[in-house]
Formats: C-alpha cells, sequence, structure tokens
C-alpha cells in the first residue's frame, strides 16, 4: 500500500444558495456563499476516510486562494419560478475511527431541507451498512434505522448539509452544498 496519496485528516460541511440571470453565474454566487468559490474544486467520490474529523467551516479561511481543493459536492438548480430544490450531502462515520466512512450527494426537486437531508444521511448510512455486515432496511422509519445501527454499535453518527431555495422568476436558483476535504 502506498503513503504517497493524500489522504485528508478533515472535513467541514459547506453550502449556499446563489440566483443570477446566467446559470453559471447562479452557481458562481452559490460558491461564494459557501465560502469556497476561491478555491480549485475537484470533486471526488463519498469515501470519508479513515481517522478524520468534522470540523467548523471556519478551517476553509486557512485555505489560499487558488488552492486545488477536493470536495464531494452536490448541486440543483432551476430557472423554474416557484420550484423548490435542494442539494444534501449526507456522512456515516463509523464507530472504529480506523475504518472508513462514507458521504453522499443527493440532488432533489420538490423536497425540503429536512426530506433531503433525511434522505443523504440514509444514502450514506446504507452504504457504510454494507460494508460492515449491518442489516439495512431503507423502507423502515428513520427512527427503527437509529435503532438498528445504535445495536450494531458500528456506525457511530450520521449527519447531512442541506441547501434548498424556491425559484424566482427571470433567475437562474442554484443550491449547493459541499463536504470540503482538508489536509
Amino acid at each position: 500500500m502506498s503513503d504517497s496519496g493524500f489522504v485528508p485528516t478533515r472535513i467541514t460541511l459547506v453550502k449556499g444558495v446563489g440566483r443570477h440571470k446566467e446559470k453559471l453565474a447562479s452557481f458562481e454566487e452559490s460558491l461564494r456563499k459557501a465560502g469556497i468559490a476561491h478555491l480549485n474544486l475537484v470533486r471526488v467520490s463519498s469515501i470519508f476516510p479513515p481517522n478524520c474529523r468534522l470540523v467548523p467551516n471556519k478551517n476553509i479561511q486557512d485555505l489560499r486562494a487558488g488552492e486545488v481543493t477536493f470536495v464531494v459536492m452536490s448541486e440543483t438548480a432551476t430557472d423554474e419560478a416557484h420550484r423548490l430544490v435542494a442539494a444534501s450531502v449526507g456522512v456515516a462515520v463509523p464507530k472504529n475511527p480506523q475504518n472508513y466512512g462514507y458521504l453522499s450527494e443527493h440532488h432533489s426537486f420538490g423536497q425540503t431541507d429536512e426530506e433531503a437531508g433525511v434522505y443523504a444521511e440514509d444514502l450514506a448510512a446504507q452504504m457504510l451498512a454494507t460494508i460492515l455486515g449491518v442489516e439495512f432496511n431503507a423502507d423502515g422509519s428513520w427512527d427503527e434505522r437509529k435503532e438498528l445501527w445504535r445495536i450494531s454499535d458500528l456506525i457511530v453518527r450520521t449527519s447531512n448539509v442541506t441547501q434548498s431555495a424556491v425559484g424566482k422568476a427571470g433567475l437562474w436558483t442554484t443550491v449547493l452544498s459541499a463536504a470540503v476535504l482538508l489536509p
């Protein structure tokens, strides 16, 4: 196994919403609101690294403008008035910090922050449960699943970062949520 690759030790969660007549400018505004517009973002897949910890997003201030930064990011955009859009990143962390966890991206229309957030958490927990050998019933209630995780004693916590917004006439509305991977 090689030790030459970058393995993040911290992750911070951010979110933002942008509105503009141009779609790209709307996306840029959502990045600004999330505090990550000054970075060169590289999207990566959904692994929460071993021995990594969640930290407050004030840690982004340590990153220099133009710095290449890895993210797990969800984004959704609409130019329809009154259209509800949501973007969410779910987090599932195993009890044993030596094991890796999962991050999930969920993009939706018509879901509130809470609905999209719970869905994203469920996705991350389901992926983690699969590698831990824990049975996971995606059709069960949220409380039943939380109880199963507690009984299994393998998943320590789940969380999410979610941004939703309602589209406005004549403007693009972009929502994004991201897990920013830090050294």
